[in-house]
C-alpha cells in the first residue's frame, strides 16, 4: 500500500514498457509521482500505464527512442525535461542481455549491448544532471544486475556491461553528492518478466524457484520497492551503493550443496575459517 512519498515528484523511468521497468513506473504513480515511461519497440506496455496514471490523475506520458542511438538517447531526457518541467528521479533500467560462447560474439552484438547498457545511461544522466544541480536535489538510480557480481558461462560482454554500471555509478555519485544529487543502483537476481516466456518457452518459475534462498523467484514488485526506497528521502543518506535485490541468490556458498541441504559432517573436517 502506497504511503504517497513521491506526491508530485517528476519521474523519468528509461526501459518501462515492460517488465521490470514498467513496474518500477507503475510503483512511482502510485505513490504520488508524475512519470514519463519510455518504450524501445512496442508502446502497449507504457500507453496502457499511462492511461491508467491518467485515470488516477496523475500527469504522465509516453515516449520511444532507440537508446542504441545516442542522440535519441539525449533526446528522450529532453523530452522528458519539458514534458515534466524539471526532474527530480531519473531511474535507468533499460538493457540488452545476451548469452553466447566468447568466441562466437561479433563486433555488432558487443557494440549494441554496450550502447544500450553502458553509452546510453551515460548520456541520459549527463543530459538531466544539470536540471537537478540547479534544483540542488536529485536521485539517480541505475538498474544493473547480480551478472555484475558473480561470474556465469556465457555472459562474458553482458556481465562486462553490469559491472561497468557498478563502477560508474560509485564514481559518478562521488561527483555529484556534494552538488545535491545522489547516485545509487539496483542490481535485480532472477525476476519473473513476460521476456522469460518468448525466450524460455518451457520456463517454470515454482521450480527456478528452488534455487533460490527465500524459495522462489522475484517480481517486479520487488525491485520497484528497493528503487522508490532509494528515491525517497529515508534513503538521503545511501550514497553510491549497489542494492543486491536477489533473495539471497549472491550470499549462498555454492560447494556443491543444493538450497537448503544440510552439510555432511565429514565435509568440514580440516577446514579453517578465513583461510
Amino acid at each position: 500500500m502506497s504511503d504517497m512519498r513521491m506526491r508530485d515528484k517528476r519521474v523519468l523511468v528509461v526501459g518501462s514498457g515492460t517488465g521490470i521497468g514498467r513496474g518500477i513506473a507503475d510503483r512511482f504513480v502510485r505513490e504520488g509521482a508524475e512519470v514519463v515511461y519510455h518504450y524501445g519497440r512496442s508502446a502497449d506496455g507504457a500507453k496502457a500505464s499511462v492511461e491508467t496514471a491518467r485515470q488516477a490523475g496523475r500527469r504522465a506520458e509516453a515516449f520511444q527512442a532507440d537508446l542504441r542511438d545516442a542522440q535519441q538517447a539525449k533526446d528522450l531526457a529532453a523530452r522528458a525535461l519539458d514534458f515534466l518541467g524539471g526532474m527530480d528521479v531519473l531511474v535507468y533500467n533499460a538493457g540488452i542481455t545476451m548469452n553466447r560462447p566468447f568466441e562466437n560474439v561479433t563486433v555488432e552484438q558487443f557494440d549494441a549491448l554496450y550502447a544500450v547498457n553502458v553509452r546510453s545511461p551515460f548520456f541520459v544522466t549527463q543530459a538531466v544532471v544539470p536540471t537537478m544541480i540547479a534544483q540542488g536535489t536529485g536521485s539517480i538510480i541505475n538498474i544493473t544486475s547480480i551478472h555484475a557480481l558473480a561470474g556465469l558461462q556465457e555472459h562474458s560482454v553482458y556481465a562486462g556491461t553490469r559491472g561497468a554500471i557498478v563502477s560508474y555509478t560509485r564514481s559518478l555519485a562521488m561527483e555529484l553528492a556534494p552538488k545535491g544529487v545522489r547516485v545509487n543502483a539496483v542490481a535485480p537476481g532472477s525476476i519473473a518478466v513476460e521476456n522469460y516466456a518468448v525466450v524460455v518457452p518451457d520456463f517454470d518459475p515454482k521450480a527456478a524457484g528452488k534455487n533460490i534462498p527465500v524459495g522462489r523467484i522475484g517480481s517486479p514488485a520487488d525491485i520497484a520497492g528497493a528503487v522508490v526506497f532509494l528515491a525517497s528521502d529515508e534513503a538521503k543518506f545511501i550514497v553510491g551503493q549497489t542494492l543486491v535485490v536477489d533473495g539471497g541468490t549472491t550470499s549462498f556458498m555454492a560447494i556443491g550443496l543444493g538450497v537448503g541441504e544440510p552439510m555432511n559432517a565429514e565435509f568440514g573436517k580440516g577446514y579453517v575459517p578465513g583461510v
